[in-house]
């Protein structure tokens, strides 16, 4: 059966500052569709919870990717 895996990162537009990543409440989807629009959410309500400060000081912004994993 496939699934698609979600993998996030927190990452930063201040030069010297690398993508770290993320671990999320859910990161298995049986579709893409789920997994996109779960990562698109849940980037959404990372934003809105950070500081401002934080997101404006660091230029914060998410980058997700569904991947396809086949598991037995």
């Amino acid at each position: 059966m496939v699934k698609f895996v979600l993998i996030m990162f927190i990452c930063s537009g201040v030069p010297g500052n690398d993508c770290k990543l993320l671990s999320t409440p859910v990161d298995q989807f049986d579709t893409y569709h789920e997994c996109a629009i779960y990562g698109y959410e849940y980037s959404t309500q990372l934003l809105k919870n950070f500081n401002s400060d934080f997101v404006d000081q660091y230029q914060a912004f998410t980058a997700f990717d569904c991947k396809e994993s086949s598991t037995i």
